[in-house]
């Protein structure tokens, strides 16, 4: 048997918690935060274990944020065990200063001299991986219920699966293991790029240029650097500015292999669509001259993804985007939905009312703001019509309430009945407090889950009301 059910079938009895869930929760939203005392989970004890676990040994060695060290990976999955090398790292920025940690993988040959590509977690093979740590979301499921809400309607978003994890035999609690964002046919399906071409695909970031924006080298939330990156030429207004801060990272091919005229090729498609959208008449016509350089279908979703959900960072961080083979420019895949669901407390994230596309009016101070984009497409008629129709169809069905509180008593009902909810909170004993930067603090899992259920109803009314009226 396996490390863990050698370990646990020593600790006695099984104990089960049930948490009665409800389809509609509280009939009010009370969006006050609450103090609450700490709920001191009971040592339960397992006898047997049916749920996904991960294994790393590092043979005591330290997980840093870089370089990647070596380390092996055992997998326990359906009654197998398969054992991989890997070489890991910390991953993440703000999420670095919580003590539950998220970390980056590549899976590697038996001398780890080379990255491999396997099958992980039955998604499609690859080499680079991540292991995400909900702790500021004490639902544990804002990042895949989003994720699995944007596949299950063809808008392509990193498959995820709940693993436990442990490091060197110690439990660290509940991991979802995702996909990264990369060029590949199962992912980003672009076409590569040849080294001395600059046809093919690209695929962008906008984001803090943090890390390797730094020309000392080190991290730098402020500074720019164009060997890596470029500006808009447009602030969040829609105005020529030098002083926009709306930074296009590359992401693939990577800033290490760009090439000067790759650089300078996406820059002005980029400048291009901004000019064209910034023009007084650029919603004249019956098929407005941006359709030829975008993939509108994709922006509708991307735009729905982010409203339904008020991700604070939507729009303006952590935001992908791609150019495909027909040269038109598509939004996603989506990305980093932890603040999302009325899980922040500040710039009116966890209001259930106003459009999270106008953040620059709500907030204006914020140095990372939205592109002008949005605002310009949300005064085209075209646009709008595109989005009503969608917007109604999902509702029927896929963005229905019903459904998305299945799925979200799904991923409940899955964790409680192996106990996972129960030790991830014995780990980490964080129900009850406020940690940055919720706006809710319940007493309870339970509390959690009903305040997002609930914040997921009035959210969805809203933009009923509001989407209806366009």
């Amino acid at each position: 048997m396996s490390f863990l059910f050698q370990n646990i079938k020593k600790l006695g009895y099984l104990y089960l918690i049930f948490f009665v869930i409800s389809c509609k929760g509280p009939e009010e939203l009370d969006l006050t935060n609450i103090e609450n005392q700490i709920i001191n989970f009971n040592e339960y004890s397992i006898e047997d274990v049916n749920f996904p676990t991960i294994n790393i040994t590092t043979d005591g060695k330290d997980i840093v944020d870089e370089p990647k060290i070596n380390a092996s990976l055992l997998v326990i999955e359906d009654n197998n065990q398969n054992n991989y090398n890997i070489g890991i790292e910390l991953r993440g920025s703000s999420s670095q200063m919580f003590p539950k940690k998220s970390y980056g993988f590549e899976t590697k040959n038996s001398d780890y001299s080379d990255e491999i590509d396997i099958n992980l977690g039955g998604f499609p093979e690859e080499e680079d991986w991540i292991l995400y740590g909900p702790y500021s979301d004490k639902s544990l499921i804002r990042n895949k219920l989003t994720f699995d809400l944007s596949n299950l309607i063809g808008y392509k978003a990193s498959n995820t699966k709940f693993y436990d994890l442990y490091i060197n035999d110690d439990y660290k609690g509940l991991y979802i293991l995702m996909e990264k964002i990369k060029r590949d046919k199962n992912r980003v399906d672009i076409p590569k790029i040849n080294d001395n071409s600059v046809e093919g695909g690209y695929i962008l970031k906008i984001d803090k240029p943090t890390g390797e924006s730094s020309p000392s080298g080190g991290s730098c939330n402020t500074c720019y650097d164009s060997s890596f990156s470029f500006k808009s030429k447009y602030n969040s207004n829609g105005q020529l500015s030098q002083n926009s801060k709306i930074h296009f990272i590359f992401h693939y091919p990577k800033p290490k292999d760009i090439t000067d005229n790759q650089k300078q090729y996406i820059q002005n498609f980029i400048d291009q669509f901004e000019f064209v959208l910034s023009s007084n008449n650029f919603d004249n016509n019956l098929i407005p001259e941006y359709i030829s350089l975008i993939d509108i279908d994709s922006f509708i979703d991307f735009f729905i993804m982010n409203e339904i959900t008020k991700n604070i960072d939507g729009y303006r961080l952590s935001t992908f985007i791609y150019l495909d083979e027909d040269k038109k420019l598509n939004m996603g895949p989506i990305w980093d939905f932890n603040l999302a669901f009325g899980n922040v407390d500040y710039c009116d994230g966890a209001n259930t009312e106003g459009w999270l596309y106008n953040f620059n009016n709500i907030c204006p101070g914020d140095v990372w703001q939205v592109p002008f984009w949005w605002s310009t497409l949300m005064d085209s008629q075209y646009f709008k019509e595109k989005l009503k129709t969608r917007w109604d169809f999902l509702r029927q069905d896929l963005f229905s309430n019903m459904s998305i509180n299945n799925k979200i008593n799904s991923y409940v009902i899955d964790l409680n009945s192996n106990d996972v909810i129960n030790q991830n909170f014995k780990i980490w004993p964080i129900i009850g407090e406020y940690i940055w930067p919720n706006y809710y603090v319940g007493n309870s899992y339970e509390s959690e889950i009903d305040f997002m259920k609930n914040w997921i109803d009035m959210r969805l009314t809203w933009l009923d009301a509001e989407i209806d009226k366009l």
